[in-house]
């Protein structure tokens, strides 16, 4: 019957039928089977250590006499405290009362007597087997199987699922069997999916049979069918989002040899565990990096089980999340519709990129078309989750009180500032790196660019400037500015309508106003985008050098660029208040802003700028060289 099935499922997925056949074999079957079995038997067993026996103390959990018992250890307890009280009152009165101060030394020697006994009592003497609660005890017996196979079933699909994907796109780049498939007609949305569904079936296998468990476990701990439901569509929600990047890094990262599985799985293995910890701290998600927490599931899980690790946790943290002030954590339909939307949008970029790179591994993962959308999508998603309400200021003056809090959307926004930079830095960097063509190719377009043009076109469709703005081999100088200008734009607007968002007068904004000035920030933020063009600049031109190992001179020469010189006036003890100019012309001088004259700034910009127009036209001649054919560079020798 199972191999009848399988059958089926080949007239459907010829990947998948290849992945299924090749692992869905007797002994392995029987073992992924035994194996989840066996371990929820030990899952089952290791919880009954705790079975309330004969021997359940007094004052145990489950003993429905502990009430009594307690409140007389704290009757106990609260006669001491009096008593020794008074006796410290006694000796600090001049004359003393020796009388008085012996009779309480008399009265706490009973008391301890009477302490001694009762403890004495406790641990002789047990809770009585008619008056154990074993109804609580199933119940968090249950919740316990419950709670820990969630935690099993997150690591196990996520990190081993990961780990089987990336091994198994190594080993078929290694046999030689990945190129074959690239051959095949199918779609390489079937081919992935066939790889993903296929692939972990074994773990999938492992998993599927501790389901009922699973589910029968959170009834009895009395939880909602709809709260496990959810759990399950995070989690499948989740294995698409990881299974996808994980077939993406195999495909983009094949330099790592052996090593890359472990790499892959061990870089998901680190973001569990790190999002879990975030998770248990009870941190809220009103930062700009929200979406980063909830691509892992721990966050919803965390909602869903309050008890998880068996600590204390405040949902109202996850149910204030807002977007562009737009509550949705308000109910359970909104929490789960933002976690799944959540991921749906990266793991669409990565299928974006997948679809791209998999018929062609030497083709950049993003065209400059799709780019612009990922910054803008990346725009809208960091400032709706910064911009959310939340009395996260005290002011000092009055007529606020100390204790008094506001919404203050500059001091949120601040605060997530340096999140915004840190992202779109990243994101900038990862675009120079993706987009820019390497020597062939650009050698290629520049050669035979105009070979592609018809006459019979308009001239804005034959016009090098939408070659630069959406050419597949163009260099991608021109589509660095509109990433830079979609990127500071947001900021450029918060900057000038500052003063106006401040109703409540708050001084948040003496940094802005009266320390670096408006007009210095708006200059800050070109000589932002001035240098990262720069940067662009010479990553391309280090890609266009003959050697092999052009892309480790690019990312040298790059980390050279940005590093050193902040790096020696730090070690020269060249202080941004002392020496603002010398800041200004460095790679990083936003910290001399503050220092420096409006008149000054913008020299420093305009040098900057020369530098780039200076580069930008070196460049280009090394292009025009470069597109030379062999007969003409002949023939002018």
């Amino acid at each position: 019957m199972i191999h009848h099935l399988i059958d089926r499922v080949g007239d459907w997925n010829p990947q998948l039928f290849r992945e299924l056949k090749g692992r869905l074999k007797g002994f392995n079957v029987a073992i992924a089977v035994v194996l989840s079995l066996l371990g929820q038997l030990v899952l089952f067993l290791y919880q009954l250590q705790d079975f309330p026996g004969e021997t359940h103390s007094l004052v145990g959990k489950y003993c429905r006499q502990r009430p009594f018992y307690e409140q007389q250890q704290s009757q106990i307890f609260r006669q001491s405290n009096d008593l020794h009280r008074q006796l410290d009152g006694y000796r600090n009165t001049q004359p003393l009362n020796s009388d008085r101060i012996q009779e309480l030394k008399s009265q706490i020697a009973q008391v301890k007597t009477k302490n001694s006994e009762f403890e004495s009592y406790l641990s002789n003497n047990f809770c009585p087997t008619d008056q154990l609660d074993m109804q609580m005890w199933w119940r968090e017996h249950w919740e316990y199987i419950f709670l820990s196979l969630s935690v099993i079933f997150i690591f196990t699909l996520l990190v081993a699922g990961t780990y089987l994907l990336i091994n198994n796109l190594a080993t078929e780049e290694r046999r030689g069997t990945l190129n074959f498939i690239r051959l095949t007609p199918q779609l390489e949305t079937s081919i992935l999916t066939g790889k993903m569904l296929g692939v972990p079936i074994l773990i999938y296998l492992f998993i599927f049979t501790a389901t009922p468990l699973h589910f029968i476990a959170g009834r009895a701990a009395n939880i909602a069918t709809s709260y496990i439901l959810s759990f399950w569509a995070v989690l499948v929600a989740g294995c698409i989002f990881f299974y996808s990047a994980a077939l993406l890094f195999g495909l983009c990262c094949r330099g790592f040899s052996g090593f890359q599985p472990w790499l892959g799985s061990g870089a998901a293995l680190l973001f569990l565990i790190l999002t879990m910890q975030i998770a248990l701290s009870g941190s809220s998600l009103n930062h700009s990096t929200a979406w980063f927490s909830l691509l892992s599931p721990f966050d919803m899980t965390r909602y869903l089980f309050p008890n998880l690790f068996s600590r204390r946790y405040n949902s109202e943290l996850i149910e204030k999340v807002q977007f562009f002030y737009i509550p949705i954590g308000t109910n359970l339909v909104g929490l789960i519709g933002l976690h799944l939307l959540n991921y749906g949008l990266w793991t669409y970029w990565i299928w974006e990129a997948l679809k791209r790179c998999f018929r062609n591994p030497n083709a950049t993962i993003l065209s400059k078309g799709q780019s612009y959308f990922l910054v803008a999508c990346s725009q809208v998603i960091l400032w709706g989750f910064t911009i959310q309400y939340i009395e996260n200021y005290c002011p000092s003056t009055p007529p606020y009180k100390l204790s008094c809090s506001i919404h203050d959307l500059n001091y949120q926004i601040q605060q997530n500032f340096i999140w915004l930079v840190l992202f779109n830095l990243v994101l900038l960097f990862g675009l120079i790196a993706i987009l820019s063509p390497h020597r062939q190719t650009v050698q290629d377009w520049a050669r035979y660019r105009h070979h592609n043009l018809s006459g019979h076109q308009s001239v804005w469709k034959n016009s090098l400037l939408l070659d630069l703005i959406l050419g597949e081999k163009s260099p991608p100088l021109v589509a660095m500015v509109i990433h830079l200008v979609m990127v500071t734009t947001p900021v450029a607007i918060w900057i000038l309508l500052a003063p106006i968002l401040n109703v409540h007068h708050s001084r948040n904004l003496n940094w802005l106003i009266n320390d670096v000035g408006r007009l210095n920030a708006i200059l800050g933020v070109g000589l932002f985008i001035t240098l990262m063009m720069i940067y662009a600049t010479i990553a391309q031109k280090m890609l266009l050098m003959k050697t092999a190992k052009r892309s480790f001179w690019a990312i040298g020469t790059i980390g050279a660029a940005i590093f050193l010189p902040p790096l020696i006036l730090g070690m020269l003890h060249v202080e941004p208040s002392k020496y603002a100019i010398v800041w200004l012309f460095s790679t990083f001088p936003w910290a001399s802003l503050e220092y420096s004259s409006t008149p000054t700034i913008f020299m420093a910009l305009l040098g900057e700028f020369s530098v780039l127009v200076l580069l930008n036209f070196h460049l280009r001649k090394q292009v025009r060289l470069a597109g030379e054919s062999a007969t003409k560079a002949l023939m002018s020798q």
